[in-house]
């Protein structure tokens, strides 16, 4: 949780905040063989998930992608079909082709190639300071470090061919943002890390809700992350829940959308209690925030 010096700093610049909470136009396209194509945002810029929708006539049985090396594997709900996607922070601004292949009832395939522009991000940058075993950690924390680098590794190469989410996307906690995805951090004076998350300013004992549904594949303390939840939401989704104060499910647990699965916190590298929800598509780190603004239809997933 940020000081309030540092919150007035960031601002959180009520027009980030504001822009945050826009609804999100649709960009569109028109495909050959009578498809088109729209993607949430309209702009989008490093750091994005993408929610790509193809209106297809009936003939099409399939419809896969690959974009920026990631493959997609899109999903029918009424007459379109949808694919989550998403855009690597470090992903330079510039124009990136969405390679789509169409496959027909009869076996034949059509492939489409349309070219879409990433725009920069603009994200800020903030000074904290967290205790120092932290920053300069000590052999000993080294080592529990090192062990958990093995847990995560393992946790993330978790691989669900089945998309298990299902509709849009829910916020965690009710609770205003108090710092963004994006932001450089600076811990006592140096640069460590970027925050590749959205943090909620909530008291320790908050409930804290699935942000969609999937199976809790990690459910215990880790040295940075502190007390960490992660639910694995099918085809390379995750949710990640940090600085928890209790577990309110265990391992192997199936959630539903906003179940509540703990209680918030400040364990880890905290500076002080609140909720760090992550989003991770395909070894990605996307933006929270955006993700839960995209309209997505409530549709079943297939058993």
């Amino acid at each position: 949780m940020l000081s309030s010096a540092v919150q007035r700093y960031v601002g959180f610049p009520t027009l980030l905040l504001a822009m945050a909470c826009l609804t999100l136009p649709v960009q569109g396209k028109v495909l050959s063989r009578g498809s088109a194509i729209k993607w949430q945002p309209a702009k989008i810029v490093n750091g994005s998930p993408i929610l790509f929708q193809i209106a297809a006539p009936s003939r099409v049985q399939k419809i896969s992608a690959t974009w920026l090396g990631h493959q997609l594997n899109f999903f029918r709900s009424g007459d379109s079909w949808y694919s989550l996607a998403g855009v690597p922070v470090e992903t330079a601004p510039g124009t990136y082709e969405l390679k789509l292949t169409e496959t027909l009832l009869k076996g034949s395939s059509a492939e489409i190639t349309r070219k879409i522009k990433v725009a920069a991000g603009v994200y800020p940058k903030i000074t904290v300071s967290v205790a120092k075993k932290y920053t300069e950690p000590n052999p000993e924390q080294l080592r529990d470090i090192s062990a958990d680098k093995e847990v995560k590794q393992k946790t993330f190469s978790t691989e669900t061919a089945q998309r298990l989410w299902a509709g849009g996307f829910v916020a965690p906690v009710s609770a205003a943002i108090s710092d963004v995805f994006g932001t450089a951090r600076v811990f006592n004076q140096e640069v460590q890390s970027r925050h590749l998350g959205l943090d909620y300013g909530v008291p320790a004992g908050t409930p804290v809700h699935a942000v969609n549904r999937g199976t809790v594949i990690l459910a215990r303390q880790l040295y940075f992350e502190g007390n960490c939840v992660v639910i694995d939401h099918g085809q390379g989704l995750f949710s990640l829940y940090l600085h928890l104060s209790e577990f309110r499910v265990k391992e192997g647990d199936q959630i539903e959308t906003g179940q509540l699965i703990a209680l918030s916190g400040g364990s880890g590298r905290a500076t002080g209690p609140h909720l760090h929800l992550a989003i991770r598509w395909q070894g990605v780190y996307l933006n929270p925030a955006l993700l839960l603004q995209l309209s997505i239809p409530d549709q079943q997933v297939p058993e």
